[in-house]
C-alpha cells in the first residue's frame, strides 16, 4: 500500500519541463483522459496488491520472504529505471514511450493473474516494475509537453484529483475482489483501462520529444538495479538465514561494490541520471534524506498494516482497504492549505512540523492490541498521520525546486522521487528482518506464559516463517491449538509495534534534518508556492 499517498514531487516533474509541443485545444482534454488512466493502472497496482497480500500468502502457502518479493519485484526495478524512463521518453518520443509502457505493464498484469506459483507472481511482477518505471514518468511528461505554464494548475488539479479518488477507490474495489472473486482479477482490471488508454493514446494524443535529448545513462541505470537488488536480496535473505549467513554476507558486499561503482558513473558520465553536483546544496541533499527517512517510516508501516488488520484483528478485505480512505481524503482536501503554509510560513517550519505529527500517528498505531473498534484503535492513527503527511508533501516539493537552479529542478524533482520509491523498497526489507526476529523472541516467550509444552512449541518451528499466517499441526489438540494461536496473534502485534516505534523514530528524524539542514528562505518561494496552492 505504499502509493496510497502520492510521491513526492511528482507535480514539480510536470511544472519544471517546458511545453515542447503545440497540441490543439481540443486533444487536451483527451491528453488529461489517457495520463490520468495510466497513472492510475500503477497507482491501482501499488494500494490494491498490499491488501491481497495475506490472500496470496494463503493461496501459495507462501513464506514472508516470498511475500515481501511479490512488493519488492516491482518495487526494484521501478526505483531504479524510473529516471531512465523519463530519458527515452525525451529522446524517443513521450507517446511512444509511455504507449510501451502501458503495453508491458498489461501483459505483465496478465502474467500476474495467471501466475500458477509464488516465482511466476515475482517474476511477472519484475516485468510490471519495467512498465511502471516507463509509464508513470512518461504520463508526468505528457502532461508537460502540452499544457503551458499557465494550464498547468487546472491540468495539475484535475491529473492530482482523479488520481486521489483512484487511490481513494482501488483498494476497496481489490479488497472486494479478492474476498468475493479471486485475487486474479485486481491484475485482470488493468487490461481494459490498459485498452481505453492506448485507445486514445493514437487516436488523441500528438507525438512530442526534446529536440536536444541528453544520452541515456545506462550504466548508470545497470548498476543502480544491480546494486540494490543484491542488497534487498540480501537482507530478505537474511530474515531466515541470519545476518551473518555467508549468502547474506556476500550479497551485501557485491551490492555494496556495485553502488560504489554506480556513484564512480554518476561523478564521471557526461549526463548521469543522478548529477552528484546536486548534492552540493545542503538543502537539496537535506531534502532528500528527510525524503529517505519518512517514506521509508511510511513503506514499512503499509506493508505490514494489512496483515495485522486481516490475519489479526480479523478485517475482511474489503473492511482493510477501506482503513485508510481517512487517510487518503485528508491528504487531497488538505493540499491547498498546505501550500498556503508554505506561503505564509516558509517551507522550513512544515517540514520541522509536519514529521513530528506524523510520528504521533505512527506512535498510535503501536496501541491498539486485538480487537477493538476501528474508531478508537486504528482510524485515530490514521487522521493523525494523514494530518502530518499533508503538512509534509508540499513543502517537501517546494524545497526540491527550489534548493537547485531552475534548469535542473526537473532531474531534482525526478532523483527526489526516485528517493521516496527507495526508501519504500529498502525499508520493507529491512522491517522484516526487524518484524521476524521479534516475532519469533516474542512466540516462544508467549506461549511458555501460556503453558504451552516444548514438543508443542516445536511443532510450529516450520511455520514460524509464515509470522501471523502460522497454521497449528492438527496433531495439536484443541486446547493447546487455541493457545497457540493467541500466542501467534500476541507475537505479531509484539513486532508490528516495534515497527511503529522505530517508525516513530524515523519521522523524528527526518524533522531533525529539516531543522539542521533545510533553508529558512528559499528564492521566489512565496510567490510559486501562493500560485501553486491557488490553483487546486
Amino acid at each position: 500500500m505504499s502509493n496510497i499517498i502520492k510521491q513526492p514531487c511528482d507535480e514539480a516533474v510536470i511544472r519544471s519541463t517546458p511545453c515542447t509541443g503545440e497540441c490543439a485545444e481540443n486533444a487536451k482534454p483527451w491528453v488529461l483522459a489517457a495520463t490520468i488512466l495510466g497513472s492510475s493502472m500503477a497507482m491501482i497496482d501499488g494500494t490494491v496488491v498490499n491488501v491481497a497480500l495475506p490472500a496470496l500468502q494463503t493461496v501459495f502457502q507462501a513464506t514472508v520472504a516470498e511475500i515481501q518479493w511479490i512488493v519488492e519485484s516491482y518495487a526494484l526495478f521501478l526505483a531504479a529505471l524510473i529516471l531512465v524512463g523519463g530519458s527515452l521518453g525525451d529522446r524517443y518520443g513521450r507517446r511512444r514511450i509511455f504507449a510501451i509502457g502501458v503495453a508491458l505493464f498489461a501483459l505483465a498484469s496478465i502474467g500476474c493473474g495467471l501466475a500458477a506459483n509464488v516465482n511466476q507472481l515475482i517474476i511477472a511482477r519484475a516485468i510490471q516494475g519495467i512498465g511502471g518505471a516507463l509509464l508513470v514518468p512518461g504520463s508526468l511528461a505528457i502532461i508537460s509537453a502540452t499544457f503551458t505554464s499557465e494550464q498547468r494548475g487546472k491540468a495539475i488539479g484535475t491529473w492530482s484529483g482523479f488520481t486521489a479518488i483512484t487511490s481513494a477507490l482501488g483498494p476497496v474495489l481489490g479488497g472486494w475482489l479478492v474476498e468475493n472473486v479471486s485475487w486474479r482479477w485486481i491484475f485482470f482490471l488493468n487490461i481494459p483501462l490498459a485498452a481505453i488508454v492506448l485507445g486514445i493514446l493514437f487516436w488523441r494524443v500528438p507525438e512530442s520529444r526534446n529536440e536536444q535529448p541528453s544520452k541515456l545513462d545506462l550504466w548508470g541505470a545497470t548498476f543502480a538495479t544491480l546494486g540494490l537488488g543484491a542488497i534487498v536480496f540480501a537482507l530478505i535473505q537474511s530474515s531466515h538465514l541470519g545476518l551473518l549467513h555467508p549468502q547474506v554476507l556476500i550479497c551485501l558486499v557485491v551490492g555494496a561494490l556495485i553502488l560504489s561503482a554506480f556513484i564512480f558513473v554518476e561523478a564521471n558520465a557526461q549526463a548521469p541520471m543522478m548529477p552528484l553536483s546536486l548534492f552540493k546544496s545542503r538543502t537539496f541533499s537535506g531534502a532528500n534524506l528527510l525524503t529517505l527517512l519518512l517514506y521509508s517510516a511510511l513503506g514499512g508501516v503499509f506493508f505490514f498494516v494489512p496483515f495485522n488488520l486481516i490475519q489479526v484483528q480479523g478485517y475482511s478485505a474489503t473492511a482493510a482497504g477501506a482503513v485508510f480512505l481517512p487517510f487518503i481524503l485528508i491528504m487531497f482536501f488538505l493540499s491547498r492549505w498546505s501550500g498556503g503554509l508554505v506561503s505564509r510560513y516558509g517551507a522550513k517550519l512544515p517540514l520541522v512540523i509536519g514529521p513530528v505529527i506524523a510520528s504521533v500517528g505512527f506512535a498510535l498505531f503501536a496501541v491498539p492490541g486485538i480487537s477493538g473498534s476501528y474508531w478508537t484503535t486504528f482510524f485515530p492513527a490514521i487522521v493523525v498521520l494523514g494530518l502530518g503527511m499533508a503538512i509534509s508533501v508540499a513543502p517537501l516539493t517546494t524545497v526540491v525546486m527550489e534548493s537547485v537552479k531552475q534548469r535542473q529542478a526537473g532531474v531534482a524533482s525526478g532523483i527526489n522521487n526516485a528517493v521516496a520509491r527507495t526508501a519504500s523498497l529498502l525499508s520493507i526489507a529491512v522491517f522484516s528482518i526487524i518484524v521476524q526476529n521479534t516475532f519469533n523472541y516474542s512466540l516462544d516467550r508467549r506461549m511458555t506464559a501460556l503453558g504451552v509444552p516444548l514438543d508443542v512449541q516445536k511443532l510450529l518451528d516450520n511455520q514460524r516463517i509464515k509470522l501471523a499466517a502460522a497454521s497449528v499441526p492438527e496433531s495439536v489438540g484443541a486446547f493447546f491449538s487455541t493457545k497457540v494461536k493467541q500466542a501467534v496473534a500476541l507475537a505479531f502485534v509484539d513486532s508490528f509495534r516495534l515497527v511503529m516505534f522505530i517508525a516513530v523514530g524515523l519521522a523524528l528524524s527526518s524533522a531533525l534534518i529539516a531543522l539542521l539542514m533545510i533553508k529558512k528562505k528559499l528564492k521566489n518561494i512565496r510567490n510559486e508556492t501562493r500560485e501553486r496552492a491557488s490553483n487546486y
